[in-house]
């Protein structure tokens, strides 16, 4: 079992938990943004987008710099990789159910064409044509 600092994970599935922040990310893989940036594309107002940010601070997956009175957002893709980890292992688990289900279909298959092989007559007199 992958074993992960529970706080830190909380924080970070819980501000993946929103399309919004998901979204910011998204826009800040691409370099620096400013709130006013980030906050572009939806219909919110500032003080809205300063708290979806602010889960992502807390996540620790973005940091804010003052700039004078600009505030910069820049990705920080640890918590990131912590979160994939995690995921990894049920990814693992899962795709070793489905190997173990997908053979025993594949056994099942060959076993009922051997049974269909032998319930079928090879060939009847007559059948030249």
């Amino acid at each position: 079992m992958v074993e992960l600092e529970t706080p830190q994970i909380d924080a970070v599935f819980h501000a993946l938990g929103d399309a919004t922040r998901r979204r910011m990310l998204r826009d800040l893989a691409g370099g620096e943004r400013t709130v006013s940036q980030l906050a572009e594309p939806f219909a919110m107002s500032l003080a809205a987008a300063s708290k979806h940010i602010k889960a992502l601070e807390n996540a620790g997956l973005i940091r804010r710099e003052v700039r004078g009175r600009t505030h910069l957002c820049r990705l920080e893709p640890g918590p990131l990789a912590s979160a994939h980890q995690w995921l990894g292992f049920y990814e693992r688990f899962w795709t070793n159910r489905l190997d173990v289900l997908e053979r025993r279909l594949h056994e099942e298959d060959a076993r009922k064409a051997q049974d269909d092989s032998r319930k079928s007559p090879t060939s009847k007199e007559g059948d030249d044509q």
